[in-house]
């Protein structure tokens, strides 16, 4: 086994699929019609689902995961140059 995942299906036809559950089909339906198992389909519905944020915002799961690990990101460099201000600034003795 090589560790990679076997894209089978393009992102397209996932977001096809999820939209068609959300508009009401079955996941027995869904994996009548196009032979996508029960495993798959809730794992992309976990992903390409939609949220609204606002009346202007739609964003999906995936959207949110990249948005939570770029900020993971600017709060660790934060916390690296909060430390390097706390190394660099001379402190007074009168403190």
């Amino acid at each position: 086994m090589t560790g990679k995942k076997n894209n089978k299906y393009s992102s397209e036809f996932k977001q096809t699929i999820v939209n068609l559950y959300h508009s009401g089909k079955s996941y027995s339906q869904i994996h009548q019609e196009y032979g996508v198992s029960h495993s798959a389909l809730a794992n992309w519905i976990k992903q390409y689902s939609e949220v609204q944020i606002d009346d202007d915002t739609v964003l999906t799961a995936q959207q949110i995961k990249a948005l939570q690990k770029r900020n993971a990101q600017l709060e660790e460099e934060n916390l690296i140059l909060k430390k390097a201000i706390a190394i660099f600034t001379p402190h007074s003795d009168k403190d």
